[in-house]
């Protein structure tokens, strides 16, 4: 019986041996391979959450037609955090005690972000790679060691916004503006950045009130705005608060002279304040890099939603979910660690260069598998995170005509590049 065992377990270590390597050594992957996504589905924010729900699917089905993860298919698991941020923590939770995911993507409000990553992902020792959450709170923890490196996101800071701003407001030659914002992290650091910016640029603010979300009115913030009698009204709302405040400004005597922010630029917000207001109004985003990584992208988003990607959060969710994808082909394990480990590699500027889409997916993961460095080039164009999980980006302002959104202008990197030296950001 003895000799029977030791000649089976010889057996079994001489076929480990002839494996290989690389088979005997590979930890086993259970498939499918999950990713978890919170994303506000309902709620103010429902109405620009949808969409990036469905990029954030659209993402994910290019990475299975392309071969998977480790070659097993991936599955997202979205949550609803409603917009708010106990919803977020709950939700973040079940990810990770429940679900057991490696990794998080989306978080679209900054208000969700902060309580998941300091208390959440990072004692957890997964990435949150956010789509959308722009507070420079982020970035700060970050500098502080607060987030061991486990926070990253595919959209520039409120700085960049802030910037974009005033920059439209300046363009308009607006000197004396009133500001509304949303009256959490998100909205005060934006406000902030706005005020400073908007100042260096030889305009002031008149008066900045803070509004409480999901209020029936927003009379008293907007009277009090009116009472100022400002140039315009800059706006830095969620988009069903911003058109209940946009409807309230206008009914009131304000005129139509609109900043608005990119949690507006949508169909549903045009339509619930109505076309014929917002003729003055402009807005702002982040842009995208124009080359064959944005166009590969917004081909891919016209063949599957016949329409093309207009919308804050659409390119940096994409973003958020191929690049967290192949840091995890990447990775030696799908261990949280490894894969933070990964993130900066796959956008390695020395890089074999990779594109969005099937095909350039596709082309990823065989290059990676093959143990070559890539270099992947966005829905938003060429990005890489900093020390802090951090990217750059450049900005646009939005208009409406004939109902439709429109692009006015690209602040380009090198020009917000010169704004943020002359503002001193």
């Amino acid at each position: 019986m003895k000799t029977k065992l030791t000649l089976a377990l010889s057996a079994l270590l001489l076929a480990g041996l002839a494996a290989g390597p690389a088979q005997a050594q590979a930890p086993a992957v259970s498939c499918p391979v999950r990713i978890g996504a919170i994303i506000p589905l309902t709620g103010p924010q429902g109405p620009i959450g949808k969409p990036i729900a469905d990029t954030a699917q659209l993402a994910i089905e290019h990475v299975n037609a392309a071969g998977g993860i480790k070659g097993c298919p991936v599955e997202l698991i979205l949550r609803d955090d409603t917009g708010q941020p106990t919803v977020g923590l709950e939700a973040a939770r079940f990810l990770v005690d429940v679900q057991k995911v490696p990794a998080i993507v989306g978080v679209v409000g900054s208000g969700i972000a902060l309580p998941i990553v300091s208390s959440v992902t990072t004692a957890a020792r997964i990435p949150l790679v956010s789509c959308c959450a722009v507070t420079p709170t982020l970035t700060a923890m970050a500098e502080q060691g607060r987030t061991d490196g486990y926070f990253f996101r595919t959209i520039p800071t409120s700085r960049v916004m802030g910037v974009a701003h005033a920059v439209a407001a300046t363009d308009r030659s607006y000197k004396r503006v009133a500001v509304i914002y949303v009256n959490n992290d998100f909205g005060l650091t934006l406000q902030n950045d706005f005020k400073k910016a908007f100042e260096a640029m030889g305009g002031s603010v008149a008066g900045a009130f803070a509004y409480n979300e999901n209020q029936p009115s927003y009379r008293a913030e907007v009277n009090q705005a009116l009472a100022l009698k400002p140039d315009a009204l800059v706006l830095l709302a969620l988009s069903q608060d911003g058109a209940t405040i946009a409807r309230e400004w206008i009914s009131l005597g304000g005129p139509q002279t609109m900043i608005l922010h990119n949690t507006l630029r949508s169909d549903d917000f045009i339509k619930a304040v109505g076309e014929r207001f917002l003729g003055r109004a402009a807005g702002i985003d982040n842009a995208q890099v124009a080359g064959p990584s944005v166009d590969a992208f917004n081909a891919a988003y016209q063949a599957k939603f016949g329409r093309p990607p207009v919308g804050p959060g659409l390119h940096t969710v994409y973003d958020s979910v191929v690049v967290t994808a192949l840091a995890m082909q990447a990775a030696a394990t799908l261990d949280g660690t490894a894969i933070r480990d990964q993130m900066r590699q796959v956008t390695d500027p020395a890089g074999t260069e990779v594109l969005p889409g099937v095909d350039g997916i596709r082309r990823a993961l065989e290059l990676l598998k093959a143990g070559t460095r890539i270099r992947y080039v966005g829905a938003t164009g060429p990005f890489q995170f900093d020390k802090n999980g951090d990217v750059s980006g450049p900005a646009l302002i939005w208009k409406i005509e004939g109902g439709r959104l429109v692009t006015e202008r690209v602040i380009a990197l090198d020009e917000m590049a010169a704004f943020f030296k002359r503002i001193g950001f």
